[in-house]
């Protein structure tokens, strides 16, 4: 299969911001990634996964998304679970895990301060994730982790954010063939409130696999 190339810079500093926190961090954690988080998995999947940013000591500790933090416990579970995934817990980013026909990126793919980003910033970072999205396939599906990857998206293919309204297990069908499934954040705070439950977040997966089906 052949590689595709993602616009992604590894020493990005548009976000003059991010760019000085990452610095401090970086001083204070000399051992982090502490660094633009690449995408991580598949160069051609046909699942897309959309969180918000990296987490302090997860994806920016690790330098892979979602792993090494509470976030990535249950998304990697169930990436097992439903056969995306070559195990069923991130540790870090040379332990061997590989995703299957899926793809995991990220809204802003700098540490935000406070898991925070602002709108600008979403929006500098946003090219590179359009870049993605034009290189996805017709009836691939993009499962956007919450309202501001959901914004992300629709903002990465010039669609109007209010016409289409974030709702936990709302599908969206897109121009270009795809389809974006809504689905509330693994964040330990919505997992352990039960915002998100195991099985709604399963349930997601599922319905994901079935549109996948659909056009294999």
């Amino acid at each position: 299969m052949m590689t595709k190339e993602y616009l992604f810079d590894e020493k990005c500093r548009r976000c003059p911001r991010l760019a000085t926190f990452l610095d401090e961090v970086r001083e204070k954690y000399p051992g982090y990634h502490a660094a633009p988080v690449a995408p991580f998995g598949d160069d051609d999947p046909d699942l897309l996964i959309v969180g918000l940013a990296p987490g302090m000591h997860g994806a920016n500790a690790t330098g892979r998304p979602f792993t090494g933090d509470h976030a990535g416990i249950m998304l990697y579970e169930t990436l097992y679970k439903y056969g995306f995934s070559s195990a069923p817990r991130s540790l870090s980013i040379d332990d061997g895990l590989q995703l299957f026909n899926c793809r995991i990126t990220n809204a802003v793919k700098c540490l935000p301060p406070q898991n925070k980003p602002e709108t600008a910033e979403i929006k500098r970072c946003n090219p590179f994730l359009a870049e993605e999205l034009r290189a996805l396939k017709e009836g691939s599906v993009v499962l956007v982790l919450g309202t501001i990857a959901h914004a992300a998206v629709l903002r990465a293919l010039e669609l109007k954010l209010t016409a289409y309204k974030f709702e936990h297990g709302e599908e969206h069908e897109l121009p270009g063939g795809l389809w974006m499934i809504d689905s509330y954040h693994c964040s330990r705070y919505n997992t352990q409130t039960k915002r998100l439950t195991e099985s709604m977040f399963q349930a997601i997966f599922a319905r994901a696999k079935e549109k996948i089906a659909q056009t294999d």
